[in-house]
């Protein structure tokens, strides 16, 4: 009896899987990144890919080849070191007839204090910015994202006379003699996160497509030095001076592929007294 109850199960499931295979007509292919099972594709990514693996039909479209499949992105994407090349400049806003403008300027003998005492040359690369990470989340479809980030702002202010910054309890600048120094800059380095809201109108082709992102971001100083070069040679008086230590800017990136255009505006001074300074920067953005 059990033997015969056996060969019966045997021949049952012989006849489903024969009619099964029979009425499919499965057929098992593999190739490349893809696993084809009948009618039905696997397609698969390795752990660095922008694809997630899937499993998805054949598109029943009459202008469409059999076997094109739509590839889901990543929520996530990530961008390693990052790096900026531009500009870095101030809005002065500084009112100079005030005696808090006076006093900062020491030294002034019979000509007072005023905006061209701390004026900048324009003509040289000031700002260098290495983003350890930029990271874009999806918040609608990959058209609409969170993009936020983490690294280093350099900002480097050039300056056309020979001023220079002294330390204390209380710093202040000396304004110096004409042509003093052939080299005179103020290096300001902050640890900086930023945090946008991101447009990108082509994500499927997102290293041809246009994007905009705007937001905040808020950096911390971490370093600042004044470098002079003159006949004597070169001084560095590596300080705070009377930097604020934070900053708080509105930023902004305008781009067409991996190659953009960045900007910043601190709605901080640059200085906690004495000369009321908005720091802002401009340039080039170059990501993977």
């Amino acid at each position: 009896m059990k033997r015969v109850v056996l060969v019966s199960l045997l021949a049952f499931f012989s006849v489903s899987l024969f009619a099964q295979e029979d009425s499919t007509k499965s057929t098992i292919k593999y190739g490349g990144d893809t696993i084809q099972i009948g009618s039905i594709t696997i397609i698969t990514k390795g752990p660095n890919s922008n694809t997630k693996a899937i499993i998805a039909a054949p598109i029943e479209k009459n202008d469409q080849k059999k076997g094109e499949f739509l590839i889901k992105k990543k929520k996530v994407s990530t961008n390693w070191f990052v790096w900026d090349i531009g500009f870095s400049g101030y809005n002065d806003k500084t009112n100079y007839a005030s005696s808090g403008a006076q006093n900062f300027l020491h030294n002034q003998g019979i000509i007072p204090a005023s905006k061209g005492d701390y004026a900048l040359k324009g003509s040289r690369i000031s700002n260098f910015n290495l983003w350890f990470f930029m990271q874009r989340a999806s918040l609608a479809s990959n058209v609409v994202n969170l993009k936020y980030g983490f690294g280093i702002e350099s900002n480097n202010y050039f300056y056309k006379s020979s001023i220079t910054y002294v330390d204390g309890t209380s710093p202040y600048t000396v304004r110096g003699t004409a042509n003093e120094f052939s080299k005179n800059k103020l290096v300001a380095n902050y640890l900086t996160v930023p945090v946008m809201l991101n447009i990108n109108t082509n994500p499927s082709k997102s290293r041809t497509g246009f994007q905009f992102s705007a937001g905040i971001s808020g950096g911390y100083l971490y370093g600042s030095r004044q470098k002079q070069k003159g006949t004597e040679g070169t001084a560095k008086n590596k300080t705070d001076f009377n930097l604020e230590r934070w900053k708080l800017s509105y930023v902004a990136e305008l781009g067409l592929g991996p190659v953009k255009l960045y900007g910043s505006m601190a709605t901080t001074k640059l200085h906690q007294y004495g000369l009321d300074q908005h720091p802002y920067t401009i340039g080039v953005r170059f990501s993977n």
